[in-house]
Parts: structure tokens; sequence; C-alpha cells
């Protein structure tokens, strides 16, 4: 499969993304962009460079990959690898090193020098503190019980505030910093190839902003750094997860229409908190236009627009969300057996949940068979409910990030019910494995 054609396809959405998700593309190994440029097409796509002095690669993948792409790598040359830079310091970005540091290990050679943003190092300090909660979010986001967090990393052995001017064998990189889905995230412009490599400023799915379980982003300055990657006149943009862009018009429109939809949640939840409005007024007060969401790497099928709304409120308004009942809330148990001694009793409580989910609000619906189950979390016919209702919000769900979500809450209540551990549940009917090391 030609894979520019292929993403001409998706682009004009004569075609969906399927192959690049299932790893069909990753049966031909890399992929030529333009000369001297290849592409590993993966869960993180990487780069590979030709030089005159070796190659050099731009991300470097997830673990689970890390020997495919080493492999297939190797079948386009026999170079060493010279440079490798991280985009930001996400884990499905950062393992492929791992094969060329061997190889140089046992040829006696100078490991690649691995290049970053300075606050890399910073990421993966945190990591390491915050072990447990990130293999706990992990395992609920993706399903994947297995998850692992890891507790040791490639660190980089250059780091750069602002820009970085990088040359090996005539090629130039130019590196910049911006803020957006992380805050370490790096940018590389290679003027002489035209080539734009982006990292997860794009990935065919509205911007990542806002994802509930992860630290704060940055959707102004994502906006920002996305127009200053439009005024580049790149010809090919490598993203960090999707397919290329080719040609500039396009490559154009994805940036200026994806800063657009950033800059109209941050201006539109800013207006309101500037009125004084609460958290639950921004929440269901800001919509976003059509234009936004017929385009197809703007969908929220990883994340959603509402919780862009949320992480641009915690940036500027912190936790407190206006309601003076949250500011000191009632344990979750109390609240749940006040509310169902109210309704007459948690098994009333859960029945109205259901009837809500079929008939009016289902929003209203999660709250109630929440507190129906705090309120008796050994009611297992209330587990039943509860496992039914997030059953049906996860199938309505669009984005990951619910999915995940709504997909753990059915796990436990049916762990629950079966007298069985949720992670061994989970493992029974996963679909996959999710590897980070």
């Amino acid at each position: 499969m030609d894979i520019l054609e292929y993403a001409d396809k998706v682009w004009r959405q004569e075609s969906d993304a399927m192959a690049y998700h299932n790893g069909d593309l990753r049966e031909h190994g890399l992929h030529a962009i333009t000369d001297g440029v290849h592409m590993w097409p993966a869960f993180g796509n990487v780069y590979v460079f030709e030089t005159d002095d070796g190659l050099l690669m731009f991300d470097a993948g997830s673990a689970d990959t890390a020997r495919a792409l080493f492999d297939a790598t190797r079948k386009l040359s026999a170079e060493p690898l010279r440079h490798a830079v991280y985009s930001h310091g996400h884990v499905d970005h950062i393992w492929g090193t791992k094969g060329f540091d061997q190889e140089a290990d046992a040829n006696g050679w100078n490991r690649p020098t691995v290049v970053a943003h300075s606050a890399v190092k910073d990421r993966f300090d945190r990591y390491i503190s915050t072990n447990g909660y990130n293999t706990v979010i992990n395992q609920r986001q993706f399903q994947a019980p297995d998850l692992r967090w890891p507790k040791t990393y490639r660190y980089p052995d250059t780091t750069y505030d602002t820009r970085m001017t990088l040359s090996q064998g005539g090629l130039v990189a130019e590196l910049s910093h911006g803020y957006g889905e992380t805050d370490d995230a790096t940018v590389a412009w290679f003027p002489q190839k035209k080539v734009v490599c982006v990292g997860d400023f794009f990935i065919w799915s509205s911007p990542n902003a806002g994802n509930p379980q992860k630290v704060q982003r940055y959707a102004l300055k994502w906006a920002e750094k996305l127009r200053e990657i439009a005024g580049l006149g790149a010809g090919f943009l490598l993203p960090g997860h999707g397919l290329p862009i080719v040609g500039k018009d396009r490559i154009v429109e994805a940036m200026t229409t994806s800063a657009e939809y950033l800059e109209h949640l941050h201006a539109s939840t800013m207006e309101l908190l500037n009125s004084g409005a609460t958290l639950d007024t921004a929440l269901h007060s800001v919509d976003v236009p059509e234009k936004f969401l017929d385009k197809p790497y703007l969908r929220p099928s990883y994340d959603e627009p509402e919780f862009v709304v949320r992480n641009a409120w915690r940036l500027y308004g912190g936790w407190y969300d206006g309601d003076p009942s949250n500011l000191k809330p009632a344990r979750r148990s109390v609240l749940g057996e006040s509310i169902a001694t109210l309704a007459g009793g948690a098994d009333a409580l859960a029945a109205t949940a259901r009837r809500e989910l079929n008939d009016g609000d289902e929003r209203v619906a999660a709250k109630l068979i929440q507190l129906a189950t705090d309120a008796e979390p050994d009611n297992l016919d209330v587990h039943a409910i509860r496992a039914e209702i997030f059953g049906e919000l996860r199938k309505r769900a669009t984005s990951t990030m619910s999915k995940g979500v709504y997909a753990w809450a059915v796990a436990e209540s049916t762990a629950k019910i079966q007298g069985r551990d949720t992670l061994d549940l989970i493992r029974e009917n996963s679909e996959g494995k999710f590897r980070l090391m």
C-alpha cells in the first residue's frame, strides 16, 4: 500500500484509517515519504532520516514495536543512528532507541545522542514518583490489566529550552519548543526537505487538550504553535499519530482549523469564567460548531471538547467549580445513603437511574446509579443496573477517554456480582495487550 495515496484518500474522506490503526501498514516496513525520509507507522509514529553521516530519528515509538522498528531500519540502511529526537516524553514515543543502543554497545560505537526539551527529564522524574498512579489510570484508559508503568527511562543526552539547531551529515533540523498536550513538546522543521515533524500537536483527532486523568494541557498555547507550524511553508507534515499530510495548502488548513477549534473552546470558557459563571454553566454552555466536527482530523474520537473546557478552567480558575457544596464535599457513601433514603432505598434509586437512561437524561442516570452504588456497595442488584447503565454509556461515547472510564465501571460492577477481581475480568475480556516497555 502506498502510504501517501492512502493518506490522500483519508484526507478526502474516501477511506477510513483502519489500516493505520490495525497496524497493517507496518507489514511493509518503513515507508518512503520523500527523498531520504521514511515513516514507521505505529501507535506512536517514528520518522527516519538518511544523512551523509548516518541516520537521524524523530520520535522513537513504543516498546511493542521497538524491535520491529530496529529490524525495519536495518533493512533500509546499515548506517549507525547518530541522533534521536523525542517529540515529548510520553511512553509511546521513547522506546525505539533500545535496539540501537544495544547495537552500539556490542560494536563499540557511541550510542545515539538523544535530544529533547529540558522538561522531558522532569517528566521522567515525575513518572517515577507517580508510578502506581500512572499504572492505574492507564490500565483504565486503555483497558489493559497487564499494563505496568515503567520505572526506568532512556533520559535525553542533550536538552534545550526554547530553540536548537541540530545538524547532521548535511541535514539541518530546527527544533522548537511548544506547549500543547505536554509542557515538553518539540517540533522539528527540516527546511531542506520541506518536512515538519509535529509530534502530538496533530493526531488526526480533536486535540488531546483535556484528558480527564492526566496533568494540565495548554489549549491556547497549543493553538499558537499550530499557527506557527502553518507559517513554515512545509510540504510534508508528519504527525505523532495518524497519516502524513502532503501539500502546503492542506497543511495550512489542518493547522489553522485546529488552532481555531482550540481558540474557540478557550475563548468561550474564558468568557464564562470572567463573567463569574460556574464550571457547570461552562460545561453545558460551550458548544462546538459543525464546521469543526465535519473535519476528519477534528472528530472527538480520543478526547472531547467538554474535557478541553475543564482543562482551560483548571488552568485559570483552580479546582473550585463555583458550587459551594463542593468546597468541602460530603463523603460519597454518606451522600449516597442520604439520597437513597429520600428515594425510598438504593433499589428505588437504581430503578430511577434506569428510567433516566431510557427516557430522560443519561447524565442524570449516571449520577443516580453511582449514588445508589455508593449507598449500598454490596447490593448486587444495584451493581447489575450500574453495569447496564455504564455499558450503554460506553456504547454511546465517541472518545477513548469516556469509553475507558465507562468500561472500567462496568467491569467493577460485573466483578462484584461474580465475586471476582476486576483486573482478572478485564484480562479475560481484553481484546489485546498494550505494552509500555
